[in-house]
């Protein structure tokens, strides 16, 4: 109940509140009891009240979804939509982090918590950033004629060759070297370099990189290795070095070195086995 004034007799009187989803239309009197009413279409009350008018229900913010329709007796719940999480530092929806190239999703994320991320054990890999995928197991070189020449490691499968048709070392690091720029930390002012100078050799001239994302970037890189020569694939780890990226320079040059020693110790042992035989 609530306490309320008669105005006409000067007394006081101990009215009924109003049940959720209705509110109080008219106070009691000597005469009635309180008069409530169902709140209209988009409004709500949750309590048992003595208000005037129902609360107008609330609408849900940026990148949330409805969980649970507003009702007469309740407001709306929201949640994150798919792919995000509410952060509680900024009091909004962000997305789902992505467990970077090295690294899987050991717990997807959800409405309210963020991805938890995990790297990727010895025998697994992910040569991709992701907020889905977890590591996978490198492959075996097991195969009928196969021989492994360069050993895997947790940001690219392990590369086999087929020893009846064995290619150029370059041939071999072509296939790493998308996920080698995913996986190497660079500025972005760096890489917009090194990607408009792959295009300035390749002719393209005319083609701007500034407005590139990190995506976008990537993505040049990826279609300039598929059409790549083995000399400039050659010459790739000195371009990156003459541009300031020394560290990654050098280190594509070592799996370069590593691949180049495998096939020559294979061909070696292929050529002593045929003199054998």
């Amino acid at each position: 109940t609530f306490t309320h004034r008669d105005p006409f007799t000067g007394r006081s009187l101990q009215c009924d509140r109003c049940p959720p989803g209705t509110f109080l239309r008219a106070r009691c009197s000597t005469a009635k009891s309180s008069e409530c009413a169902p709140c209209p279409q988009g409004s709500f009350t949750e309590l048992w009240n003595y208000v005037s008018r129902c609360l107008r229900c609330g609408v849900c913010g940026r990148n949330q979804v409805v969980k649970k329709e507003c009702s007469a007796k309740s407001d709306c719940q929201c949640e994150c939509k798919q792919g995000y999480y509410y952060e509680h530092k900024s009091d909004m929806c962000v997305r789902h982090s992505e467990c970077r190239s090295g690294s899987g999703v050991l717990t997807a994320g959800t409405p309210k918590k963020d991805t938890v991320c995990h790297i990727c054990s010895n025998g697994t890999f992910s040569d991709i950033s992701s907020a889905r995928d977890d590591c996978k197991q490198h492959s075996g070189c097991d195969g009928a004629g196969q021989e492994l020449v360069l050993k895997g490691s947790t940001w690219h499968d392990n590369l086999c060759a087929n020893r009846e048709e064995l290619k150029d070392g370059a041939e071999y690091l072509k296939e790493v070297i998308p996920a080698f720029f995913i996986n190497h930390k660079m500025k972005m002012k760096r890489l917009r370099r090194i990607v408009h100078k792959l295009q300035t050799e390749d002719g393209n001239k005319q083609r701007g990189t500034l407005e590139l994302n990190l995506p976008q970037l990537h993505l040049h890189i990826r279609n300039w290795v598929s059409s790549a020569t083995v000399t400039q694939i050659r010459q790739l780890p000195v371009l990156l070095i003459k541009l300031g990226a020394r560290s990654a320079g050098e280190k594509l040059q070592r799996k370069q070195n590593q691949i180049d020693t495998r096939l020559e110790r294979g061909h070696l042992e292929g050529v002593r086995n045929v003199d054998l035989t």
